[in-house]
């Protein structure tokens, strides 16, 4: 499932998300019989992570019920009207069945994912689609000249890799290379293999590089803050008996930092510094004469409008698209379906409930992050320690952008939540 979900352009299109649900109940129906059979019915999935996406279902699903009215218009029935809480109650039940079946997913992950050997195969399978994706990527920029290089919607100039947008690839390349790295910083590899895993980030890190995505560099970059400060807070790290490794990590982490900057202007040469130049037009809250209401501050201020008038219940999950045409002051010529952050895109959507709901959340994340990395068992404080790098990846380029409307990219989240907050014997 993991890597079908890659192909068809991350799973962004609505057939191929209904067929990922599908897919994804039929596994646990699988699943159901298989515990029948086994007789194995623990599953061991914190409440804290599991119980905000039931109750963020639950939230979305009541906001299709359908409201009474005094006096219906009989026009409005005849046509089927839907008088809800949401702008889209169609869509919104469809997030009902993708958050559904995410949800499953991760109860999934959490009741056959518990050995070492399955937990680094995952691993190894999700670095292999990160490369996979990026080599794509790599061969379409050099060679791609024509309209559909092996899949159809590919466009020259236009994406990266499979991805119809270069900010989503940037987005799967992010987790990918914060597993990758993080294992590699703690010395989750034999020292043997170490080289084997920095070529494997190798085409990782360049694609991201050029894909020219400047949330992706800015994440990337906060990456290797983020496992810079960890490590050197690591209870691995002040060990005693691990002076040498100490040391090593230390070096490589200066090394790291200095190779990534400077590769990452070199590589990305003149397009990715005239791409941070046009940073200050996204932003700036001059007013142009005719504007097309396409710049982030212009999305941010119309999605900024629409929760003020909806503070409390929101205007739907998934309805976005639809309320925020009454709040978009612009020409008309483009209407964003997204607003491009997805903290205040869940703030307009499920107002204030749906932002406690994603408070509690993080709160519940953090804390089992928290104990894992101060765990006396080295495997899990890895895992840990590399699942927390990839979702600091995701959690800042969700500032700018909505790389988890894309399953492909909430399914390796959902790994790294499973990898970072889930308690694992090292004993095979």
């Amino acid at each position: 499932m993991l890597v079908f979900t890659a192909v068809p352009y991350g799973t962004v299109e609505p057939w191929w998300k209904a067929a990922f649900v599908s897919a994804v109940f039929l596994l646990a129906i699988v699943a159901l019989v298989e515990t029948l059979i086994s007789g194995e019915f623990r599953i061991v999935a914190p409440a804290g992570v599991i119980l905000p996406m039931l109750a963020l279902s639950g939230f979305a699903f009541a906001q299709t019920i359908s409201l009474s009215s005094g006096s219906p218009d009989p026009g409005l029935t005849a046509l089927g009207a839907w008088n809800a809480i949401s702008a889209d109650p169609y869509q919104t039940r469809f997030f009902v069945l993708q958050l559904s079946a995410l949800t499953v997913l991760l109860l999934l992950l959490y009741r056959y994912f518990r050995s070492p050997f399955r937990i680094k195969l995952l691993i190894h399978v999700i670095l292999a689609v990160g490369v996979a994706s990026a080599v794509f990527g790599l061969l379409r920029q050099t060679v791609q000249h024509e309209p559909g290089f092996v899949l159809p919607r590919t466009m020259p100039g236009q994406g990266y890799g499979q991805f119809i947008n270069k900010n989503h690839f940037a987005v799967l390349m992010e987790m990918t290379f914060g597993l990758g790295l993080g294992m590699c910083l703690l010395s989750a590899v034999h020292r043997d293999r170490m080289m084997i895993y920095v070529a494997l980030l190798l085409p990782i890190w360049t694609g991201l590089v050029l894909s020219n995505s400047r949330g992706g560099i800015l994440a990337m970059l906060s990456q290797i803050a983020v496992a810079a400060i960890l490590l050197t807070k690591s209870g691995d790290v002040d060990s005693p008996t691990n002076r040498r490794s100490r040391v090593l990590r230390t070096v490589m982490i200066v090394l790291l930092i200095g190779i990534v900057t400077t590769g990452t202007v070199w590589v990305g040469g003149d397009r990715l510094l005239s791409s941070l130049s046009q940073v200050r037009t996204e932003f700036t809250q001059e007013p142009m004469e005719v504007t097309a209401g396409v710049t982030r501050n212009e999305i941010w201020r119309a999605t900024w409008r629409m929760f003020t008038a909806h503070p409390l219940l929101g205007v739907g999950m998934g309805g976005y698209w639809v309320a925020i045409t009454a709040y978009h002051d612009a020409s008309g010529v483009s209407t964003p379906q997204e607003a491009h952050n997805e903290y205040l895109e869940l703030l307009s959507s499920g107002g204030l409930v749906g932002l406690a709901i994603g408070i509690w959340f993080g709160i519940a994340l953090l804390r089992c992050v928290r104990a894992n990395l101060h765990t006396h068992d080295r495997f899990q404080r890895t895992l840990c320690f590399a699942a927390v790098i990839g979702i600091t990846g995701i959690a800042v380029h969700s500032l700018f952008d909505f790389g988890l409307h894309l399953l492909i990219n909430a399914f390796v989240l959902l790994v790294l939540i499973m990898l970072a907050t889930r308690r694992v014997q090292s004993e095979v």
